[in-house]
């Protein structure tokens, strides 16, 4: 895998484009040290946030934070199920809308969520007697269940500044799917999770991959947990190992696309503290460009 200890980082940018000038790339050098510094702070935790980091991902965060490029950051987040995704995101996004809101910054984040990609199967479920009849012949834990190319669609319109409809996907068991259910603005940040986010079809979308890694033991039970408080009884053991051999199919290789490396079982406040560190220098950044 092309994943790189924080140590063994060079500088992807020695010199930003030429089309920027002095302030530029004085502006970019200031952002680049700070987002060094708490990075290898971070690392120095007994369990830090992150677990690997690219080559060049530093740099390319110091690239945007600094408004040198012409896309929107858009960030596409993965891992298998019960590893801490959702949560994750979650906390991320929470902590970016409070900056936001302080900082009086309108239209901050646009939220993918893969889940409402599924494709609507209501009729299917219908004419096959109910969800459980249907689910013994069709499996919802591989890529080919989600489309991945409208979701690619929508997710490059928002990069362009393109308003979008988002669809909705009904996890209640009927698998019907509105498709124009959202009109979403585009944010100034683009989020998407799920287990399929950095599958081939629509890895590309995004301009920082992230992958939560989590332990077998960890994962495990977290997930018997949710099963509990779902309800799924005598069945929780036949779906578990389905979702961990599909797991292992299509969504652990993913690993080797991401830029970074989340760690699925750190404290949830470090995240949030973590977060509020890289935010800082935005604000400083923000200061700087006044």
């Amino acid at each position: 895998m092309n994943i790189q200890r924080l140590g063994q980082l060079e500088n992807a940018f020695d010199v930003i484009p030429e089309r920027f000038g002095y302030s530029e790339q004085r502006r970019f050098d200031f952002v680049e040290k700070e987002l060094i510094n708490i990075f290898e702070e971070e690392e120095k935790q007994k369990k830090p946030v992150f677990l690997f980091i690219k080559k060049g991902t530093i740099q390319k965060i110091a690239y945007h934070i600094c408004n040198l490029s012409d896309t929107k950051p858009s960030i596409g987040i993965a891992g298998e199920s019960a590893s801490g995704k959702s949560t994750i995101a979650i906390d991320i996004i929470n902590e970016i809308q409070n900056f936001a809101d302080e900082h009086g910054i309108d239209n901050m984040i646009t939220r993918l969520n893969t889940d409402d990609y599924y494709y609507d199967r209501s009729k299917e479920v219908k004419k096959a007697g109910g969800m459980a009849n249907f689910a013994k012949n069709y499996d919802f834990d591989v890529p080919e269940a989600i489309e991945l190319d409208l979701m690619n669609k929508h997710i490059e319109q928002l990069s362009r500044g393109i308003p979008t409809w988002l669809p909705k996907y009904d996890m209640s068991g009927t698998t019907i799917r509105i498709d124009k259910h959202t009109y979403a603005h585009p944010g100034k940040i683009i989020i998407a999770e799920g287990l399929f986010t950095l599958t081939p079809k629509i890895k590309n979308a995004f301009n920082f991959r992230i992958y939560v890694d989590v332990s077998q033991d960890v994962q495990k039970m977290r997930w018997y947990k949710r099963a509990e408080e779902r309800g799924l009884g005598n069945a929780a053991d036949k779906i578990y190992q389905n979702a961990c051999d599909k797991a292992r199919i299509y969504v652990k290789p993913t690993v080797q696309y991401s830029d970074i490396v989340l760690n699925g079982e750190a404290d949830r406040e470090r995240y949030k503290i973590f977060t509020r560190k890289i935010l800082s220098v935005v604000e400083d950044s923000m200061l700087a460009a006044c």
